[in-house]
C-alpha cells in the first residue's frame, strides 16, 4: 500500500502540495493585513492617519487585534442552537480556504532550472504552478464559493436573534440573486475560451487579448456580482449596522467572530485572483496582441509571473476597498431590483450576443458585441414596462422641495 502511494507521488503532485501550502499561508497572512489595509484606505479616503501606533507604521496592528480577539470573552447565546452556532464560522471559512486550488499562479515550470536541482535530486520535466490541475476548473471554484452562504445563514439562524436572523435571510436572497448573473457572465468567458480550465483561459489571453478588453461588459457584471457574493459594500445589507446592529454576526464574539471576517477577506483574496485569471490575463503583462511572457519558463521567470499575479490581486483588493469607502449602501429593495430587473436581463442579452459572435467566428471583435448589447439596452429599456416609483415625492404644504400647489388641492377635492 505504501509502495503504491510512493509511486503515485510525481513531481506535479509535489509541486501542487507546495503551491497549496504557500498560497494558503499567503491567504491567511493577507486576511490579517487586508484588515489593516482596509483601515488605512478608510483613513485615506476620510483624510485621517489610520492605525499608526502599534509597531512601525502600524504594521503590528493585526497582531494586536488578533491577541485582543483571542483573549475576549467567548459568548454563546443561551437560547440558540449551540451546535449550529459553533459550526457556522467553520462553514464560512472552509469554502474560502479551498477555492484557490484551481487558480494558476504562473505558467509551466522547467524543473531543471531550480537552483541546486541536481543536489536535491530533482530531475528534468515540466510542472504546472497550481494547486490542482483538474478538468472542472471554474465549476469547482464557483461551487466552493457558493457554499459560503451556509455559514452566514446558519450563523444568523442559530443565534436566536431577530437582527441576526434578518441578516441571514438577506444573505440567502442576495447570494441566490447575484449568483445567476455571475454564472451567466462566466458562461460568456467559457464560450469565448471554449473550456472551463483556468490555465487554458489564461493561455488564450496570452495569445490574443485580455478578456477585459474583449468583453468589458461581462467583466463589469462579474465584478459587481463578486462584491455581492463577498458581502462587500455597497452590497453589505446582511450586516447593515444602522438597521441590524451587526447582522448575522451580532451574537458572535472572540475568535468565532474573527473566523467570519477571516473567511470574508480570504474570499476577497480568492475572488480577486479569480477575476485576474478570467479578465486580466493571469500573469500576462500585455493586454493587447503582441509580445508577452512565455507560458513555460525557468525558476526566475515563474517567480516573476507569480509576483505579477499577486500585484494584480492586490490592485483588485485595493479597488474593492476604495469602492466600499466611496459608494453609499443600497437599500435592500433596490439591491434586489438591480439583480432581477437589471443584471439578469443584461446578462442573458450578453450571453445571446456572445453566442452569436462565437457561432459566426467573430471572437476577435467581441468588444463590438458589448457595444451592441449596450445599444440594444438603450433602445429597448424606454419601451419596457416600468414599475411605479416607490420613492415619489408627496406634496406638502410649505415644503420648499415638493410644495403643495392649489391645483393639487382641487385634485384631492
Amino acid at each position: 500500500m505504501i509502495d503504491k502511494i510512493l509511486e503515485s507521488i510525481n513531481p506535479q503532485t509535489i509541486t501542487s502540495i507546495v503551491v497549496i501550502v504557500i498560497i494558503l499561508n499567503i491567504a491567511l497572512g493577507a486576511a490579517a493585513y487586508f484588515i489593516l489595509l482596509e483601515r488605512k484606505v478608510c483613513a485615506w479616503v476620510q483624510d485621517r492617519c489610520g492605525p499608526n501606533r502599534v509597531g512601525p507604521l502600524g504594521l503590528l496592528q493585526p497582531m494586536a487585534d488578533g491577541l485582543k480577539l483571542f483573549f475576549k470573552e467567548d459568548y454563546t447565546p443561551p437560547y440558540g442552537d449551540r451546535i449550529m452556532f459553533l459550526l457556522a464560522p467553520t462553514l464560512a471559512i472552509i469554502p474560502a480556504m479551498i477555492g484557490f486550488a484551481i487558480i494558476p499562479w504562473a505558467g509551466t515550470l522547467d524543473l531543471s532550472t531550480i537552483p541546486f536541482a541536481e543536489s536535491l535530486g530533482i530531475g528534468a520535466g515540466n510542472v504546472k504552478v497550481m494547486g490542482a490541475d483538474v478538468n472542472i476548473g471554474l465549476i469547482y471554484l464557483v461551487a466552493t464559493a457558493s457554499l459560503g452562504v451556509y455559514g452566514v445563514t446558519l450563523g444568523g439562524w442559530s443565534s436566536n436573534n431577530k437582527y441576526s436572523f434578518l441578516g441571514g435571510l438577506r444573505a440567502t436572497a442576495q447570494m441566490i440573486s447575484y449568483e445567476i448573473p455571475m454564472g451567466i457572465a462566466l458562461l460568456c468567458v467559457i464560450l469565448i475560451a471554449g473550456t472551463v480550465r483556468a490555465d487554458t483561459i489564461v493561455a488564450s489571453q496570452l495569445e490574443n487579448q485580455w478578456y477585459l478588453i474583449q468583453h468589458p461588459l461581462a467583466a463589469i457584471m462579474f465584478y459587481i456580482c463578486m462584491l455581492a457574493e463577498a458581502n462587500r459594500a455597497p452590497f453589505d445589507l446582511t450586516e447593515a449596522e444602522q438597521e441590524l446592529v451587526g447582522g448575522w454576526h451580532t451574537e458572535y464574539s472572540s475568535m468565532k467572530w474573527a473566523l467570519f471576517f477571516m473567511g470574508e477577506y480570504i474570499h476577497l483574496f480568492v475572488g480577486a485572483a479569480f477575476f485576474a485569471v478570467l479578465f486580466l490575463g493571469g500573469w500576462s503583462i500585455n493586454p493587447l496582441w503582441g509580445w508577452d511572457l512565455p507560458a513555460t519558463g525557468g525558476f526566475w521567470m515563474i517567480l516573476l509571473q507569480v509576483g505579477i499575479m499577486l500585484v494584480k490581486v492586490f490592485l483588485m483588493v485595493f479597488l474593492t476597498m476604495v469602492v466600499r469607502w466611496t459608494l453609499p449602501r443600497f437599500r435592500f429593495d433596490h439591491l434586489m431590483r438591480l439583480a432581477w430587473e437589471g443584471m439578469i436581463p443584461t446578462a442573458l442579452l450578453l450571453l445571446m450576443v456572445t453566442s452569436i459572435f462565437v457561432f459566426f467566428g467573430w471572437v476577435d471583435y467581441m468588444f463590438a458585441g458589448s457595444i451592441l448589447a449596450l445599444i440594444i439596452i438603450w433602445l429597448v429599456h424606454p419601451i419596457m414596462p416600468q414599475q411605479a416609483n416607490p420613492n415619489h415625492r408627496v406634496p406638502l404644504i410649505g415644503s420648499r422641495f415638493s410644495p403643495l400647489h392649489e391645483r393639487d388641492l382641487h385634485a384631492t377635492e
